[in-house]
């Protein structure tokens, strides 16, 4: 079963996020919390984002639209290497000379160099 956090025990667990904070990242939309009954609800997933949230806004200061953009393309890049190794793990189970041909194709393509096939 998976824990869930009100936004008190999520702000409790996070030092640097307040409410104010809390809402604006909602708001803009870099996290996105379960809707319970009593309000927004937080999985362990959602406060390891507010963590990093917090950090890049205070590195960067770039204001919540720009962390929901950041965020954004950060979760983008985590599927496509799920999705690249995912490939990578079909493509090994293919006969040598499959796996041959796909090389051949990506090095043809300038998708990889030559010596790293």
């Amino acid at each position: 079963m998976t824990q869930v956090f009100t936004v008190t025990e999520t702000i409790s667990q996070i030092t640097r996020l307040t409410e104010i904070r809390l809402s604006a990242y909602i708001e803009a939309e870099a996290v996105t919390p379960a809707q319970g009954a009593d309000g927004p609800l937080f999985d362990r997933a959602d406060l390891a984002r507010l963590d990093l949230l917090c950090e890049l806004d205070d590195l960067y200061d770039v204001g919540p639209d720009g962390l929901a953009v950041l965020i954004s393309v950060l979760d983008q890049l985590h599927s496509a290497r799920a999705d690249r190794q995912a490939l990578l793990d079909a493509i090994s189970t293919e006969p040598p000379e499959v796996r041959a041909r796909i090389a051949a194709a990506l090095v043809a393509a300038g998708s990889v160099p030559e010596d790293e096939t």
